[in-house]
């Protein structure tokens, strides 16, 4: 696992080079304009929700540190779950061979709720932004690592021309420094090292002591009981990204109640 960001961006670069081929981008482009408004998500997360918090409940099948999660997943089954249990909004994994993740799952998901959807993916070009706004996600993931200064600041700018909310992942103070120049203002901090999958909770309380006051903090990954949860509250983050322990739950909807702690 110890080079997987550069193995999965080698794979995406030739996935989209597939994708153009098969839908040149003008032609993608000319799908997306008629599309309308989209759901909020930054407008979910911008203040902590009625019992405090704010959970962004993950739709995730694998992953390639743990292999199959949830072999019997259902994406409609699970995102009506997701927003019964009180989600804010929902996360998609859309990566095939790492996650089993589709785009077929997150038309699912936001067909089923009225909760706004994240396509989380492993973007790194503007090719795939248009076919997150044709997919009707109503937010994309930007993952610092992966993106230069420039890079990141335009996919801002398409995102927002789009009417698309985006997620900008860091991990550490690099990260932060390139999220805060390009003007980021939800800022996802990654809990797990996406070189080598070692998790550490505490990154998130370490990063967002460094964002400006205007950015909204989102914690992921390593996020698993309600213990956690406070922990990371102490350090001014209400929104929790939490994917594996609510798919492995028996009852998504009873878990996500727990974590909210009812």
């Amino acid at each position: 696992m110890k080079n997987f960001l550069s193995l999965i961006v080698a794979r995406k670069k030739e996935e989209i080079v597939a994708a153009k081929q098969n839908l040149p981008e003008n032609r993608l482009i000319e799908r997306v304009h008629p599309l309308s408004s989209k759901r909020s998500f930054f407008n979910r997360l911008r203040h902590p929700g009625t019992s405090g918090i704010n959970i962004i409940a993950e739709i995730k099948r694998a992953s390639p540190s743990k292999g199959l999660i949830r072999k019997d997943l259902n994406a409609t089954a699970f995102a009506v779950a997701y927003q019964q249990g009180g989600a804010a909004a929902i996360s998609v994994l859309t990566d095939g061979p790492g996650f089993r993740g589709s785009v077929e799952d997150l038309q699912e998901a936001h067909q089923a709720t009225t909760l706004p959807v994240l396509r989380k993916d492993f973007i790194i070009s503007a090719y795939q932004i248009y076919q997150s706004a044709l997919m009707k996600a109503d937010a994309i993931l930007l993952i610092v690592r992966i993106l230069s200064q420039q890079q990141l600041h335009d996919y801002l700018r398409l995102s927002r021309e789009l009417k698309m909310d985006a997620l900008v992942e860091v991990f550490c103070e690099e990260d932060v420094e390139k999220a805060i120049a390009a003007d980021a203002r939800l800022i996802g901090i990654n809990n797990r090292n996406l070189s080598t999958f070692e998790t550490d909770i505490e990154t998130a309380r370490r990063m967002a002591a460094l964002l400006t006051p205007d950015q909204i903090a989102v914690a992921a990954s390593g996020i698993a009981t309600r213990q956690d949860i406070e922990a990371t509250l102490e350090a001014g983050i209400w929104n929790f990204l939490i994917g594996e322990s609510i798919v492995k739950s028996s009852d998504p909807g009873h878990f996500l109640r727990r974590l909210h702690g009812k």
